[in-house]
């Protein structure tokens, strides 16, 4: 049994081959780019179907809230049961079917045959809802298969950094489709514009999920990451070490940084430095090629634990002279925001590839709580 394990634990060892990285990577492409329509186009197609304003604001937090509160409960359930790609699969059957009926019409009006805002409006949350919980699931599993493919440092940071390249690929993706069925079908109801680019956008999510499920090893078929025979480790313990929560911290601060340079950049260079109309699309994909290109290259870096802090500590430098760019720009010299562009391109990947990767070092060699940590991180995110 010992050879065993230490034939095992020799597996682990040894660095991960590019096709088992790129096919792990992939997995998170459906979660990716739905999320990138969701943010971007829910509540404009909301509102264009008759809900107000803020009944459309109700069926996004409905949403968020469902996401938050399921990444804690998720990454119990995994740690006591395991099988990481059974839950991914799960989540991702349920991302793809609620989110076709969130960009849908309203069922439960044409069930009960009535226009009702109000059933529009807990329909549509109804549908955001099983959306987020799936979108939840497939992320805590995905997240926290890291750990427990390999226990090779580079190993795990090039999963990392792919699977930051695949969000950045995703999110290129969903403004070329976007792009692509605006202009052939100028003469469309615009409802049915969006519609086209959820259905889109989930077939082709749910292509590179195939190739995830085909590709990737059950990583408890290499290691025991669940092992019911090791004592497990309390969900308190974790509230107790201080790494958490420093780690929680990097995390949400990470993706707060991430998330305002993708929703607010478009409405400051059109508002603030009067740039034209296709800014408002080019910074956005400037800022998403510069990441994936620095994200490739992470992948090809050997790391280690100063290697992490200093690669994270750069990224932050980096965005802070962008925030600073971005005070002090005036709107006659706005030409130099596509050069700011290529900076937060850079940061943005050097911040988030580094900043999950710290999670592993909280986790250790504690794998049997890693899909805990990863929820309730994942929760904190939410909350932010």
């Amino acid at each position: 049994m010992r050879d065993i394990e230490t034939s095992n634990d020799g597996q682990l060892d040894e660095p991960l081959g590019r096709v088992s990285i790129i096919s792990y990577g992939s997995g998170h492409m459906l979660n990716d780019i739905t999320s990138s329509c969701w943010f971007t186009y829910l509540l404009v197609f909301l509102t264009d179907v008759g809900l107000s304003p803020g009944d459309a604001a109700i069926v996004m937090l409905s949403g968020q809230l469902a996401d938050g509160f399921t990444t804690i409960f998720v990454g119990e359930l995994m740690d006591r049961f395991g099988h990481f790609k059974l839950w991914h699969a799960g989540g991702s059957i349920l991302v793809a079917i609620s989110f076709s009926s969130v960009f849908g019409s309203c069922v439960p009006c044409k069930l009960m045959g009535t226009n009702s805002s109000t059933l529009e409006t807990v329909g549509y949350s109804t549908f955001a809802t099983i959306f987020n919980v799936g979108w939840a699931v497939t992320q805590v599993a995905h997240m926290s298969m890291v750990n427990c493919m390999s226990s090779n440092p580079t190993s795990r940071v090039s999963l990392v950094s792919c699977r930051n390249a695949f969000t950045m690929v995703a999110n290129l993706s969903l403004y070329g489709i976007a792009l692509l069925i605006f202009t052939i079908l100028q003469s469309v109801n615009v409802m049915f514009q969006y519609r086209w680019i959820a259905y889109v956008s989930i077939s082709i999510g749910s292509c590179f999920v195939v190739i995830f499920l085909v590709g990737t090893k059950e990583p408890g078929s290499i290691r025991h990451c669940v092992d019911k025979s090791l004592s497990r480790i309390s969900w308190t313990y974790w509230f107790k070490k201080v790494l958490y929560y420093q780690v929680a911290l990097v995390y949400t601060l990470t993706r707060l940084v991430t998330n305002v340079s993708q929703a607010f950049l478009a409405f400051y260079v059109i508002n603030d430095l009067e740039m034209s109309q296709s800014s408002k699309a080019l910074v956005p994909a400037i800022i998403y090629i510069c990441s994936l290109i620095v994200s490739v290259i992470l992948q090809e870096t050997r790391w280690s634990s100063w290697r992490l802090k200093l690669y994270f500590s750069a990224g932050a430098v980096l965005w802070i002279l962008s925030g600073l760019g971005i005070v002090f720009l005036p709107s006659r010299m706005h030409n130099l925001m596509y050069a700011i562009s290529i900076i937060i391109g850079a940061a943005n990947a050097l911040m988030t590839v580094t900043s999950i990767s710290m999670e592993g070092v909280l986790v250790g060699e504690d794998l049997n709580g890693c899909a805990f940590v990863y929820g309730s991180l994942s929760f904190v995110d939410k909350v932010s």
